[in-house]
């Protein structure tokens, strides 16, 4: 049995670096600005250090965007993806903000009112250096914004989605250019220019390696084909995966990748999807449940289908532990990452309990699998469906600690629909378990 024990949250380093970046932004700025004399010269800058933070915003998202493994694996891909949006939309805001001070400003300058702002702007666009291209790249960001919200997001199927969204990169690069020629603060700092440059360039190489390179020698290595497609329970298919060396993926329990079937009409999406068992060293499986037009198509796939695969990804691995004592609650498909973990994660008997949520029995997808490993190791399985009137069954605090007296002793992984997780989190904090030992990971994108 690995050591065990308590870890540091990785994300804490990782936030101090980002904001050690902003202050550097700010004081870049600040060293830059000479004194403030009137209204105008307050807008243009204040006009200034909103671009300044919107162009080092753009490289975070980028970074975000490129999947590197210290970040998904450590981090977690769920959080990673929250921070994108959520420094999304700092920078659309930051970039509405510097264009509208900027050209209010100049607008004042030019004696022409805050009614001048179209105009002026127009002027810019057409007589000052890459502004027509920062004018396409923030078009860009405003119609990427736009679909990302709530609304709209839910309006359009995934994949329409998913690739508009990589119009960022797009975005990114048409507006980076304008920083640089007609930025004053990169004008008198030279090093402030290299900076910039070193900034972007890693990013961007970053974003290359991961997005393509390495996900183009992970296949060209292992050749990953559909070996057989099965079906666990109505809904719910298993694919096998067969490969070369697939235990040089490095992927563990509780890991997903994005996985891309070469069939008819099903070429172009990439979805998220759990290994729902340990990695073998020439198989590997997934199981999924039909919740829409990619998922439902699985049950078709013919055996030798060639498989296009990006990852492994996540953080929700035996790595996060630091008890003795497990649960493990998924509720629905969110069994696929829990039963590989409830196979492989070390533990004497006893020390390992599985909760299984699902609205009937016949919905328990993999169980003869989850009892066949309960038994081997000694380990509790247990069930919460519907009852036969529909009536949902109680997880409450009470209830938990009435199954498990000691749950305020284990650690928890939980993986399952947002809405009955967040009810799970709750009924968990309610038992007494600390928040750092409940490790969730959702992967709605």
């Amino acid at each position: 049995m690995r050591r065990i024990r308590p870890r540091r949250n990785p994300a804490v380093p990782l936030l101090l670096a980002v904001w050690a970046g902003a202050v550097a932004v700010v004081w870049l700025w600040w060293s830059n600005t000479p004194a403030i004399a009137d209204n105008t010269s307050r807008i243009l800058n204040a006009g200034r250090i909103t671009g300044l933070l919107a162009g080092y915003l753009m490289a975070l998202v980028v970074l975000q965007m490129a999947r590197v493994p210290a970040l998904e694996r450590r981090v977690g891909s769920d959080r990673v993806a929250r921070w994108h949006a959520m420094s999304g939309r700092y920078t659309l805001c930051l970039v509405l903000a510097h264009l509208v001070l900027t050209m209010y400003g100049y607008a004042l300058q030019a004696g022409l009112g805050f009614s001048g702002i179209v105009q002026q702007t127009i002027e810019s666009v057409n007589t000052l250096p890459d502004m027509g291209k920062a004018a396409i790249g923030t078009g860009l960001l405003l119609f990427i914004g736009l679909i990302s919200t709530g609304g709209i997001r839910r309006m359009i199927g995934y994949d329409t989605w998913y690739h508009i969204h990589l119009l960022t990169y797009a975005a990114v690069y048409l507006s980076f250019w304008h920083q640089l020629t007609t930025g004053n603060d990169f004008a008198v700092q030279p090093a402030a220019t290299t900076a910039w440059y070193v900034l972007y360039g890693s990013v961007t190489a970053l974003a290359l390696w991961y997005r393509v390179l390495v996900p183009v020698r992970l296949n060209l290595r292992h050749r990953m084909r559909v070996a057989e497609v099965v079906e666990e329970a109505p809904g719910i298919v298993s694919v096998l995966i067969s490969g070369r060396r697939l235990h040089r993926l490095g992927a563990e329990a509780g890991q997903f990748f994005r996985w891309r079937f070469l069939a008819p009409g099903m070429r172009f999406s990439s979805h998220p999807y759990s290994l729902s068992a340990a990695p073998r060293p020439n198989m590997l499986r997934v199981t999924v449940k039909a919740i829409g037009d990619h998922s439902s198509r699985l049950r078709e796939l013919e055996p030798g289908t060639r498989v296009w695969a990006e990852g492994p990804y996540g953080a929700l691995t035996a790595s996060r532990r630091s008890r003795g004592k497990v649960l493990l609650v998924a509720g629905g498909v969110g069994i696929t990452p829990m039963r590989a973990l409830f196979e492989t994660l070390p533990g004497a008997a006893g020390d390992l309990t599985l909760l299984y949520r699902a609205n009937s029995t016949q919905d328990l997808a993999l169980w003869d699998e989850l009892a066949s490993i309960a038994d081997e190791r000694g380990a509790r399985l247990m069930y919460a469906v519907n009852s036969p009137d529909g009536e949902r069954p109680d997880i409450s605090a009470e209830t938990l600690r009435r199954k498990l007296p000691d749950i305020d002793n284990h650690d928890v992984f939980l993986c399952g629909p947002p809405g009955f997780a967040q009810q799970v989190y709750e009924a968990l904090r309610g038992a007494g378990v600390p928040a750092r030992r409940i490790h969730h990971e959702s992967f709605e994108m």
